[in-house]
């Protein structure tokens, strides 16, 4: 890990930050003015910067500055006094991470550090990650189906409808197709039929010629022909007027037409992929979707998941929408917590990817501070329950989906969490999803054992409250087995105890964590509700193989 950059003209409160980092294992380099930082980042980089703000020969804003503009995602933290309120104020507005007002405790003063450490790291790979942005995100296994899907088809012409909800991103799936196909050097054309009414969408589709209809004063090239030799895209095709459905079908069919008011019929060599939110077999049904134009368009069908079906993917495209709507406005990207992340992930989005999209769009603009907390979410937020405290299905070790939260009966829920202090607290229970919202039954999800086949695998917290006496009855279930262990061992006389409990909890979390998601740290790490790169200290202090 890089060190951590303090930089204070007061030896004192550099001594002071420099023994207590080192008993954090954290590396840590020290200045005394910003003139050796500058020169510094000419052949290295912190992980963190911590710095004051008045110092002989240059101000903590101007650095703040300065180093922004060289190093955009580095955590700032800036040191000055209690009553600066104006210091306070340029800090937050230059970018800095946190303001840390002097005379500042140790202990809060490392927790921070380590904060933005930990910050520091997450954005670290989210970085590296847009580097490399794909056309499409995600992980979750219904996204995964789909992108193999994209590679099956990768060689062939053959004719593709993407079904999904609005806002899923089916445009962006006929990209993708379009893009890793042989036709990938010609043009890609995009039409909604739905947003075109019917008098010009004839028009626009197969073109005109000239004095076709009053107004038509030269001739036009239609959307097949300028898709010739690419792809048409026709999005919202359950939308489109019957009777153009028959002039589709006899493209579909032979790959001619004419142009409105034309008499010579035209070729064009179009791969057509179309995409509807609506269900084309109750369109057929009702009589308003001609049957064998369905068959025409159904050769192979891709459904597009909605959000709410892929919530392992929302931080992902969360942090990338942050940083995308930062570049559009020309300000630093803001940086969502793990509170705001987890009530994201709760949430079901009606609107799915597009609605995401806005809300991260309406963050950047209105969300006071660089650091988003569940406090700065939109209205329509406020009322969910944050994941983190949402019973979530493990995994099927055949590697089928998960039923997320929504889907879990209420009588799999696992063992309710401990609240801040080891005292109990009632899990929240997510509003049950119908079934009809998936497109495949999912497994039934097991409970979460809390009851443990060897005192080992039981989890135990770190604190617990007192017993009233020394005679008092132990409560049932896990907090009854660990009183009685905590009482084996300290009738045993071991002066360790707390040390012990304490790493068997939590290397039992971490296990079970790991467990749950198939070793990926980061997304174990979102689940517990700590930060990468405190996860990977506790799996190196705690031995634990993952």
């Amino acid at each position: 890990m890089k060190p951590i950059w303090i930089v204070d003209d007061d030896q004192s409160i550099r001594f002071v930050l420099e023994k207590a980092l080192a008993r954090e294992d954290l590396p840590v380099r020290s200045f005394t003015n910003p003139r050796d930082v500058l020169t510094a980042l000419d052949d290295d980089e912190p992980q963190v910067l911590v710095s004051d703000i008045r110092m002989p020969g240059g101000s903590g804003i101007d650095l703040l500055s300065k180093v922004k503009a060289r190093l955009p995602g580095l955590p700032v933290i800036i040191m000055t006094a209690y009553s600066d309120l104006d210091s306070a104020v340029s800090a937050f507005q230059g970018g800095a991470f946190e303001y840390l007002p002097k005379p500042f405790d140790l202990t809060k003063a490392i927790e921070l550090i380590r904060r933005a450490v930990d910050e520091s790291v997450r954005e670290d790979v989210a970085d590296e990650r847009l580097q490399q942005m794909p056309e499409m995100l995600g992980q979750a296994p219904a996204m995964q189906d789909v992108f193999r899907a994209i590679g099956r088809l990768s060689q062939s012409n053959v004719t593709v409808l993407i079904t999904g909800e609005s806002g899923a991103g089916k445009e962006l799936v006929a990209h993708a197709l379009h893009k890793h196909s042989p036709r990938a050097n010609g043009p890609f054309v995009a039409i909604n039929t739905a947003a075109i009414p019917k008098d010009l969408l004839e028009s626009e589709l197969f073109g005109h010629e000239r004095g076709a209809f009053t107004g038509a004063q030269t001739m036009r090239r239609g959307r097949f022909e300028q898709a010739d030799g690419g792809t048409l895209f026709l999005d919202e095709i359950g939308d489109m007027p019957f009777d153009l459905q028959t002039r589709l079908l006899r493209v579909l069919s032979d790959g001619q037409f004419y142009r409105v008011g034309g008499h010579h019929p035209l070729k064009a060599n179009v791969r057509v992929i179309a995409a509807t939110h609506q269900n084309l077999e109750d369109r057929v049904r009702q009589g308003v979707f001609r049957e064998d134009l369905f068959h025409r368009l159904n050769v192979i069908r891709l459904r597009l998941p909605p959000l709410r079906e892929r919530r392992e993917d929302v931080p992902t495209l969360a942090r990338f929408f942050m940083q995308k709507s930062a570049k559009e406005l020309g300000v630093e990207a803001k940086r969502i917590s793990e509170s705001a992340l987890a009530r994201l992930m709760a949430f079901d989005f009606p609107g799915n990817v597009r609605q995401l999209e806005n809300i991260c769009h309406w963050l950047t603009v209105m969300a006071p501070a660089q650091v988003i907390e569940s406090k700065d979410l939109p209205p329509e937020l406020m009322g969910v329950a944050p994941l983190a405290n949402v019973a979530i299905a493990p995994e099927s070790p055949a590697g089928a989906t998960s039923a997320s939260a929504a889907s879990m009966p209420a009588s799999a829920a696992p063992a309710a969490p401990l609240a801040s202090g080891g005292t109990y607290a009632p899990p929240v229970t997510a509003p049950v999803a119908p079934a009809s919202a998936y497109a495949a039954p999912l497994e039934q999800p097991q409970a979460v054992q809390a009851a443990s086949d060897g005192w080992g695998r039981v989890p135990m917290p770190s604190a617990m409250p007192a017993p009233a006496a020394p005679q008092a009855a132990a409560p049932n279930g896990w907090l009854g087995d660990l009183e009685r262990e905590a009482r084996t061992l300290l009738d045993a006389g071991q002066t360790d105890v707390w040390d012990q409990l304490t790493r068997r909890f939590e290397a039992c979390l971490i296990h079970t964590a790991l467990d749950l998601t198939r070793g990926r740290r980061i997304e174990a790490a979102q689940k517990l509700g700590i930060g990468r790169n405190t996860i990977t200290r506790k799996i190196q202090e705690l031995g634990i193989d993952d």
